[in-house]
């Protein structure tokens, strides 16, 4: 890949053309300074400045144009000079369809040498070392050209990586989005069981008549388990008929032990008088 770096600037714009081969293999192509007079008028300048770019595309055919983007500058004037040249540049290579990318100086020395906070002198010794040059690249207009061709370079590929799939997550997005849509409008459209007011009454009904069952078996069990045990015409049972009817508790108590022994002396009585009346 053959990629245009242009470094803008009205008073001076620097330009230069890197190829790029397998892996981070780099190799200049050319670069220079184009200078306009900064007596001259605004218009003059940046059509002196689009003038040489349209050279420079010509002569080189690049495939990419990579840019300077204009993050902050403390000179509004300097910095609208910037801008314009390299809207210039933008808009020619525009015209012949091609590609324009913006770099932050930033990541171009981030790319370069590895940090972003890198001054110029260490951006133009990592170029001239990258590139194979025997001198220098002066002024650093052209270093920085050279190195924003480097910088797209190197990060294209994974530029191009993240934009495949950043594309391919907004496409499952939007996929997933349809499905819940078509999935709400079966569900809406769907019949629902209709509840006749007759099958409403009778299922409180019988929920009602539930409740009294409970209610009343409660109060059953606890009456068995805390009222005494009647005998006949509604009186007190006596120990021994308790007894009969509660084996389990006839021992625990004197009264269940009285009421054993006159049990036993009445069976005695009771057999001996039916033997009597038998020898009799």
């Amino acid at each position: 890949m053959r990629v245009f770096g242009v470094d803008p600037g009205l008073t001076r714009c620097g330009f230069g053309v890197v190829d790029g081969g397998a892996g981070r293999t780099v190799r200049p192509v050319a670069v220079d300074v184009v200078r306009t007079p900064a007596d001259a008028d605004l218009a003059v300048r940046l059509l002196q400045l689009s003038d040489a770019v349209e050279q420079w595309l010509d002569r080189y055919s690049p495939q990419v144009v990579a840019i300077e983007r204009v993050f902050s500058q403390h000179n509004v004037r300097t910095a609208m000079g910037t801008a314009q040249a390299g809207g210039v540049v933008a808009l020619s290579a525009a015209r012949r369809g091609l590609p324009v990318v913006f770099h932050t100086p930033s990541e171009v020395k981030a790319a370069v040498t590895g940090s972003g906070r890198a001054d110029k002198a260490q951006v133009t010794a990592m170029v001239t070392k990258l590139l194979g040059l025997k001198t220098a690249p002066k002024p650093a207009d052209a270093a920085d050209a050279l190195a924003l061709a480097i910088c797209h370079l190197w990060r294209a590929p994974m530029r191009s990586r993240l934009e495949e799939a950043q594309a391919r997550a907004a496409e499952i997005a939007r996929t997933h989005r349809a499905r819940l849509a078509q999935a709400g409008a079966k569900a809406s459209s769907s019949p629902k069981p209709a509840t006749t007011p007759a099958a409403a009454r009778s299922s409180t009904r019988a929920a009602a008549q539930a409740g009294v069952r409970t209610a009343a078996g409660s109060v059953a069990d606890a009456k068995t388990g805390s009222e005494p045990i009647a005998g006949p015409a509604g009186k007190a049972a006596s120990p021994a008929a308790r007894a009969k009817a509660m084996p389990g508790e006839a021992g625990s108590g004197e009264a269940g032990s009285a009421g054993a022994a006159k049990m036993g002396a009445r069976s005695t009585s009771a057999g001996a008088g039916k033997t009597g009346g038998g020898g009799q």
